[in-house]
């Protein structure tokens, strides 16, 4: 990150943090969005293996099976369950809302998926950006669906309940105006950035909102560094001969993605991290999970830019967003 403000620590539990050995999450229910590739499959087997109730939340049923194989293959005695989430279709996310806010319970959730398409043009069934709808819009409605259950859980059954959101590095390196979320930059990794960045305003936002209002739910933010085909490993069926290999410049310095789940798991099971803190590798690109200072520029932008993103996401989402 090259623009950072120090308002953050950064935790004094950084240096020993294990991956292989993630606080044990027996009982919690956690869900991970985007969960049948990538990142998110990683993150889920790992929180599965530490005991945790997961569910996979992506848009096809096949490969949430899949998925939900592969983790029973190498975590026989894993909980995991399948929601399918369009997050593209304000429908489906409507419909996969309802049903996990009516788990028994409900602890945690990595709103990581989206859309990789670099398309500038290509719209969702609502007729929104690619990139903004399912980034941004599609994961603020699914949470204005699901904070009241993670409000309940928390309050029912004690500590704190964690929004996790996945942003990226490139957020900083091209530094995108979010003053309107709907304006599209041409180049599609630009826009990309530009969803994070708005991911990014409206999480410390809404941290700041929970805590003001006294809720027992935290909003963290995390990024990944870069994670590669070439050094993740094999899973059948999610990251094998089967699966689309996608090569990548950047990996003589980069680390698989079971790696870059790190940051993501950590924010949802370390009791040490704190709303409005920021998790991401040590080395930047690849490297254990630490908490790193916050960016200035979506952590604390002024009140009034974070408004006008908030009532515009609002907008375009559909909904209020309320703590």
């Amino acid at each position: 990150m090259t623009e950072q403000a120090t308002t953050r620590r950064t935790g004094t539990g950084d240096a020993t943090w294990d991956p292989a050995r993630p606080p044990r999450q027996d009982g919690r229910t956690v869900v991970v969005t985007g969960a049948t590739a990538g990142i998110g499959y990683f993150a889920a087997e790992q929180l599965a293996a530490a005991g945790a109730d997961v569910v996979l939340a992506s848009r096809s049923a096949a490969r949430l099976a899949g998925a939900r194989e592969a983790i029973l293959a190498r975590t026989p005695d894993a909980h995991v369950r399948t929601v399918v989430l369009e997050l593209g279709s304000f429908g489906a996310v409507d419909e996969a809302a309802a049903e996990l806010a009516a788990l028994p319970r409900l602890d945690g959730v990595f709103l990581n998926g989206g859309a990789m398409s670099m398309s500038t043009r290509a719209r969702t069934s609502d007729g929104h950006p690619l990139l903004l709808g399912t980034h941004v819009l599609g994961h603020v409605r699914l949470l204005a669906g699901i904070l009241p259950a993670l409000t309940a859980t928390a309050a029912e059954h004690g500590g704190e309940g964690r929004v996790v959101h996945a942003s990226t590095g490139f957020v900083a390196r091209f530094r995108p105006d979010v003053d309107d979320p709907a304006r599209v930059p041409r180049l599609g990794v630009v826009a990309y950035a530009k969803a994070k960045a708005v991911t990014e305003v409206l999480a410390f936002e809404l941290d700041r909102r929970l805590r003001a209002a006294g809720r027992p739910v935290a909003s963290v933010v995390t990024h990944p560094g870069v994670g590669v085909d070439a050094r993740t490993p094999h899973r059948p069926g999610v990251r094998d001969d089967s699966t689309p290999y996608r090569r990548n410049p950047y990996t003589p310095w980069a680390q698989g993605k079971d790696a870059a789940a790190w940051p993501g798991v950590r924010a949802l099971t370390d009791p040490g991290v704190r709303g409005g803190d920021y998790v991401a590798p040590r080395e930047g690109m690849r490297g254990l999970p630490v908490r790193v200072p916050t960016p200035a520029r979506t952590a604390d932008p002024g009140a009034e830019a974070v408004s006008r993103v908030w009532e515009r996401v609002e907008a375009l989402a559909g909904v209020e967003l309320r703590v």
